[in-house]
């Protein structure tokens, strides 16, 4: 089924989105995403140079004009087949409009590519815009951390069994 068409005036009518893994020339953009996304549990710029730098992390970037609009990152252990969506983040003024899933994809691909066969991931259990996109997904809630998030916030637990490439 063909992607919509955009609206004339909107910004996808102007400029295409598009996600491809980060790399050091990102970590400006990366880091203002997360300063303006989130009020709490914000990643600093060491803690992305290290990401962009792990071998075992993955880090995406959705952009439009050269702009980060979304960020996502993934971790892989060595010996498992599981891999972990640590984070994933989309600018207020881009949310509904497709960058989120465009997201998800790519850091499904990710795991796959690297044998992994289940990708898990946690969410505010207030964040239902995002509960929503990983169920529509294809993910299953399995569990509850309790108190997880800085300010005491619950997370609710999704996985998804990927199939096989």
């Amino acid at each position: 089924m063909p992607a919509p068409a955009p609206v004339l005036g909107s910004p996808a009518a102007a400029e295409t989105v598009h996600v491809r893994r980060a790399t050091a020339s990102d970590l400006d953009g990366l880091v203002a995403l997360e300063q303006a996304t989130f009020a709490l549990d914000r990643m600093s710029a060491r803690q992305w140079r290290r990401h962009l730098e792990s071998l075992t992390a993955e880090v995406f970037v959705a952009t439009r004009a050269r702009r980060a609009v979304g960020a996502a990152v993934v971790f892989r252990r060595r010996g498992s087949d599981i891999a972990r969506l640590y984070s994933i983040a989309v600018a207020a003024g881009e949310r509904g409009g497709g960058i989120g899933r465009k997201l998800l994809d790519a850091v499904e691909r990710s795991a796959r590519r690297h044998g992994c066969r289940r990708l898990r991931l946690e969410v505010r259990r207030d964040n239902l815009a995002a509960q929503h996109l990983y169920e529509r997904a294809g993910y299953h809630a399995f569990g509850t951390y309790a108190a997880y998030y800085e300010d005491g916030a619950d997370a609710q637990r999704y996985e998804k069994r990927l199939a096989a490439t």
